[in-house]
Formats: structure tokens, C-alpha cells, sequence
């Protein structure tokens, strides 16, 4: 259980970092030339390489699945990717602590209440489903109150961008927040995939199983993320900007990001199981708070609410207090029986 404890920690620091890599870029790199080779890196070439380390004969898994059996993870992955996508151009719109309070804020709360609905809707008429509405609605008032924070800096003089595009980040880290949590709709309807990497020829344990389905998503995902960096290479004509000198250090910094990024869902999806019946309540509880606490902390350090007003930076701090209620709300609906 220690070790399933430390591995979602390292997990929850990864996955509210993996932006702050793209704030060391040389000013003026074009946002698809950076985001492009790191949807890359994340959705397609480390799925590739680690995949086939964590899930037993991964690429025979994939060949023997129905198109039943893979329609949903590829599916509801290709618009987590959008969602992903998104994310990445609401940190150039609004910063690392308001793109990721939001973004997680709306995420938990539709990636909770959504596969509910479709999965287990009469859990709804207990005290479980109760709180979990409960939970879902204090998210969104962290978010609201996010939305607050982010405005009241913009008053205060602070560093921030022009007030269409404060209104347009905001818009969109909604929006992304939104499509993320269909990566738990890609789990939702996963069970094939999961009992087809399981059963002989392949025996999978059921946590290597379950990156079968992480696999599915994530090159779902690749369709749509890096599909919208080559339409943005090619209506900006940025193509020429991959290969022009001192990209190396635009491509290390991708690299990074990638494996913070996929860092966070292997050390999740490895140390959730660790915790027993606590994953899915205190392990989710852990990982999430401490993400949304790790993006805000490094978009301070990042100096994004520098020279901002008292009133924004408390604005932000009780968002992040509201938002972490919100998951342990969730947290312990999870954890009861009815």
C-alpha cells in the first residue's frame, strides 16, 4: 500500500507540471510547433515504446478486438484528445494555475457525474449519488470562483493577457475540462478490451490490463490532437519551423512534457490498484488535489500572478480550497457502499 501511496503522489506531481516545461520555450515559437511533437511524444511514441513493457503481447491484444471492442476507448480518446488539445491552448491563454483549476475542476466534475448517468444511474436515489452531486457542484464553484480570481488580476494590474482572450481562455479551459473527462467514458467502455487482455492467450493481471485500454485512448487521442498541430502547421505555414536550427531544445522540452504527462497516467493507473478498495476513493482523492495543487503552485512560481492584486491571489487560494472539498466530497461517495 506505501508503495501505491508514493507512486500516486509522484503521479499527481507529474500531471500538475507537465505544462510548466512549455513556459521555458524560446519566446515566439509558434504554439503548434512546441504542442505538435509533444502530442506525439505523449499520444503515439511512448504508448509504442512502454506499452508493449506493460502490457503482454499489447500489439496482439489490439489485432484480436472486435470493432465493438475498440470503438469506445479509440472513440471517446479521440475526444479526450480534443480536450487535451484544448488545455494546452488555455495555458497560452490564461496560465498554468487558472487553465489547470478549471480545467481539473470541470474534468472531476463530469468525469464523475457523466459515467454515472450512463453506467449506474439509479445510484442517483441514494445517499452516494446525493453526494456526488454535492461534490460536482463544489467543483464548479471552484471553477466559478477561478473564473473570479482571474478577472479580479486583470483589474489589479497584473501580468495577464487582453480581456477577450482572459474571456476566450476561460471559455476554452471549460471546454477542455469537458472533453477530458471522456477519458473516463474511454474506461467506461472499456470492459472488452479489459476481459480480451486478460483471458488466455495473454493472462494479463488486471492492472497491466488496464493499460491496454490506456493504450486505445491515447492513440485515439493522437487523431485528434496531433491532427489539429498539422492543420495548424499547415494554415499558419509553420511546417519549416520543425526543422529550422536550435529546435533541439523545442523538442526536449516536448519530450519532457510527455513523460510528465504519461508519467501521471502509468503511476495512477499503477498505484490505484495498490491501495485495494481505496483507490478509487482516496487514491482518486490524493492524486487529484495535489495535481490541482502542484498546477497552481508552479504557475506562481512561474510568476504568472506577480504584481496581481491580495484580492486575486486569496481568489485563486479559495478556488483551490473549494476544488480540493469538492474531490474529497467525491472521494468519500466513492467510498460508501449506498
Amino acid at each position: 500500500m506505501t508503495t501505491g501511496f508514493i507512486l500516486i503522489v509522484i503521479g499527481a506531481l507529474c500531471g500538475g507540471s507537465f505544462g510548466l516545461p512549455s513556459k521555458f520555450v524560446r519566446q515566439g515559437t509558434p504554439w503548434e510547433t512546441l504542442w505538435g511533437p509533444f502530442f506525439f511524444f505523449a499520444t503515439v511514441l511512448l504508448p509504442l515504446l512502454a506499452g508493449p513493457a506493460l502490457v503482454k503481447d499489447l500489439f496482439g491484444v489490439c489485432g484480436s478486438l472486435t470493432p465493438a471492442q475498440w470503438l469506445g476507448p479509440v472513440g471517446f480518446g479521440f475526444l479526450w484528445g480534443l480536450g487535451s488539445m484544448t488545455l494546452g491552448l488555455s495555458f497560452a491563454f490564461v496560465g498554468l494555475s487558472l487553465a489547470y483549476a478549471i480545467n481539473y475542476g470541470v474534468q472531476i466534475a463530469f468525469g464523475t457525474i457523466v459515467p454515472a448517468l450512463i453506467f449506474t444511474p439509479s445510484v442517483f436515489g441514494t445517499t452516494k449519488g446525493t453526494l456526488m452531486l454535492v461534490g460536482a457542484a463544489v467543483c464548479i464553484v471552484g471553477v466559478i470562483v477561478s473564473g473570479k480570481a482571474a478577472w479580479l488580476k486583470e483589474q489589479g494590474g497584473g501580468p495577464s493577457q487582453a480581456p477577450r482572450h482572459l474571456a476566450t481562455g476561460i471559455a476554452v479551459a471549460v471546454l477542455s475540462g469537458v472533453l477530458c473527462a471522456c477519458y473516463a467514458l474511454a474506461f467506461g467502455f472499456g470492459d472488452g478490451v479489459l476481459k480480451q487482455a486478460s483471458a488466455p492467450p495473454f493472462a494479463n493481471p488486471p492492472w497491466r490490463a488496464s493499460f491496454a485500454v490506456t493504450a486505445l485512448a491515447l492513440w485515439g487521442g493522437s487523431l485528434s490532437a496531433c491532427g489539429y498541430c498539422a492543420f495548424k502547421l499547415t494554415a499558419n505555414q509553420t511546417w519549416g519551423t520543425l526543422v529550422r536550427p536550435g529546435m533541439l531544445p523545442v523538442f526536449a522540452i516536448a519530450l519532457a512534457m510527455a513523460l510528465l504527462h504519461d508519467g501521471a497516467i502509468a503511476c495512477f493507473g499503477v498505484g490505484s490498484p495498490m491501495l485495494g478498495t481505496l483507490g478509487v476513493s482516496v487514491g482518486y482523492a490524493i492524486f487529484m488535489s495535489l495535481a490541482i495543487f502542484t498546477g497552481t503552485v508552479n504557475g506562481f512560481l512561474a510568476g504568472e500572478w506577480r504584481g496581481a492584486s491580495p484580492r486575486a491571489v486569496n481568489g485563486i487560494r479559495i478556488a483551490l480550497a473549494v476544488l480540493v472539498a469538492g474531490v474529497c466530497i467525491l472521494a468519500y461517495a466513492n467510498a460508501i457502499s449506498q
